[in-house]
């Protein structure tokens, strides 16, 4: 693993000084080290990834109906899910508006990509642009972000085995109620989440959720319960547990600092993630892994950040992070070791001590 912390004086869990966070970079550096045609969206290859995911989506569930065999739906289950992710990630570009210069064409393929996939387009967005606005910051940051060490030790064991053990299914559960700590629904206009000029985006993301809802009830009705097995709830399943695998992996790692206030700048906050390597399925789920240059300039469209990404390692040196151990081992490291923060410091860390019960 090639990773380091922001501050290259101490240790895992001590506080710095506002010396040695302060960064020997700046915004600017970084955006005038890119390629310009980096932040330029093309519309007609956002069009094709879209298209593509559909079309694969559409011919997986061709095969499956056409096999019809459990020796296949497992494997189905897993393929499918996977892509339902993929979809995801081109929503969650339409989020960014850098899937086009067109706000109008963003938000349909926005709803195209994640209402079929039961995720409020609007409600998802705007809770993810509070999260990229705070990233790191330990109050602010919208999800995974850490507890401290004095509310761990408070904490039931049914609750650290929720929190630490079942956090791969926690997606669902987060729409509804937003993370631990937090109030607000994703499907409720008046929630804290959003501003009142956003009333009527939220109740269009809301309908569209319900009516696919709906949707599944009654096929549902007219092909039994099976067929929401076989057909919708395994893959959708799968694409839960990516969502929850790769967005817990982009921020959770014993050399990320995390900031209380005070301490937080948006840059600092930005780079406090780390890009991962998922192997073929880099190019299947569109480069998301690649998330340190996105959380830098979250309009940038997927394909071109790793371009950019090269661009602006030469600038972070060591700043940069990339982790390079299997994510199955990076899970498993980061489950067992990432519980809590110390109770005080403006730049802290995970617990990298042994885990207390």
């Amino acid at each position: 693993m090639t990773a380091n912390t922001i501050n290259l004086n101490s240790s895992p869990g001590s506080e710095s000084s506002e010396e040695t966070t302060k960064l020997p970079f700046t915004l600017a550096d970084l955006k005038a080290a890119i390629p310009a045609e980096c932040f330029q969206p093309n519309v007609w290859k956002s069009l094709y990834y879209f298209f593509q995911d559909i079309t694969i989506i559409g011919s997986l569930y061709a095969v499956a109906h056409y096999l019809d065999s459990w020796y296949f739906w497992p494997i189905f289950w897993v393929m499918q899910g996977t892509m339902f992710w993929a979809l995801f990630v081109v929503g969650h570009d339409c989020g960014h508006q850098s899937f086009s210069k067109s706000k109008k064409l963003n938000d349909l393929i926005g709803h195209l990509s994640h209402t079929p996939i039961l995720v409020p387009y609007h409600g998802w967005r705007i809770s993810h642009r509070t999260h990229h606005l705070n990233t790191g910051h330990l109050t602010n940051d919208e999800s995974w972000y850490p507890i401290s060490e004095s509310e761990y030790n408070e904490l039931s064991l049914a609750t650290k085995i929720g929190r630490y053990y079942a956090f791969l299914l926690a997606y669902p559960i987060y729409l509804f109620k937003r993370s631990p700590g937090k109030v607000g629904s994703h499907f409720n206009p008046n929630s804290p989440l959003f501003k009142p000029s956003e009333k009527w985006d939220i109740i269009t993301s809301t309908t569209l959720w319900c009516s696919m809802v709906a949707l599944l009830g009654f096929l549902t009705y007219q092909w039994g319960w099976m067929w929401l097995l076989k057909y919708y709830a395994g893959p959708y399943i799968v694409f839960v547990i990516w969502l929850d695998l790769v967005t817990y992996l982009h921020h959770t790692e014993q050399d990320i600092p995390w900031y209380r206030e005070g301490h937080w700048t948006f840059l600092k906050g930005a780079i406090s993630t780390i890009d991962r390597d998922y192997g073929f399925i880099n190019s299947i789920h569109h480069d998301i892994g690649t998330h340190v240059a996105h959380h830098i300039f979250l309009n940038m469209p997927h394909y071109n950040l790793r371009k950019a990404t090269e661009a602006i390692k030469p600038i972070m040196g060591s700043y940069y992070r990339k982790s390079e151990v299997p994510i199955w081992k990076s899970l498993w490291n980061s489950a067992v070791s990432c519980r809590f923060v110390p109770n005080e410091g403006g730049q802290v860390y995970h617990n990298s001590e042994a885990i207390k019960n």
